[in-house]
């Protein structure tokens, strides 16, 4: 059991090691603005469940262009806004590294719906948020977006990553941290 912890770090340490400090053209605040605003209109304007929870969210924590890459070893990196009533309220980074059978390069969106002010908080108050850490999160596909109402809405935070773009697959450990950054 040692071993595979022994291995599961290195495995993480490289994959993050390979990814860069900052997105490659990390965008400005007013570009990472705009992208993070359309991003979540064109997300809500195609699903309904996202719009149904942007109503009732304290905040959207939107990440308009995230990249994935990896053979066996891999990682994420991407830049994201946070919205309170549509309005830019802090910068975040999210990083995450992977290892397993997986190929590929990717870009993606997504975005996280704070919908209590206890995940919001701690959001806020934490020295990076851990997916897997912290308040339940919901990664919602199309199975339960099909079936959400303001009833069934019940959990923390909300998850959807859509507007993929490349190839990539296959199966993996993975774990992300998003961080409060300055722009």
């Amino acid at each position: 059991m040692r071993s595979v912890t022994r291995i599961g770090a290195v495995a993480t340490m490289v994959a993050l090691a390979l990814l860069p400090a900052a997105p490659v053209g990390a965008a400005s605040k007013k570009d990472l603005d705009r992208d993070a605003l359309r991003a979540l209109r064109n997300l809500e304007s195609d699903n309904s469940a996202a719009r149904l929870l942007g109503k009732k969210a304290k905040a959207v924590l939107v990440f308009p262009s995230m990249t994935k890459a990896g053979f066996m070893f891999g990682g994420q990196v991407g830049e994201g806004v946070l919205l309170k009533g549509g309005r830019p309220a802090g910068y975040y980074n999210s990083v995450a590294a992977s290892y397993g059978l997986q190929a590929g390069y990717q870009t993606f969106s997504y975005a996280l719906y704070f919908m209590t002010s206890d995940a919001l908080n701690y959001l806020d108050s934490s020295g990076g948020w851990e997916l897997g850490v912290g308040p339940s999160i919901v990664v919602v596909d199309e199975g339960v977006a099909k079936s959400m109402t303001t009833t069934t809405a019940t959990q923390d935070v909300y998850a959807f990553i859509f507007s993929q773009k490349g190839l990539m697959g296959g199966l993996g450990v993975q774990g992300s941290k998003i961080t409060k950054i300055n722009k």
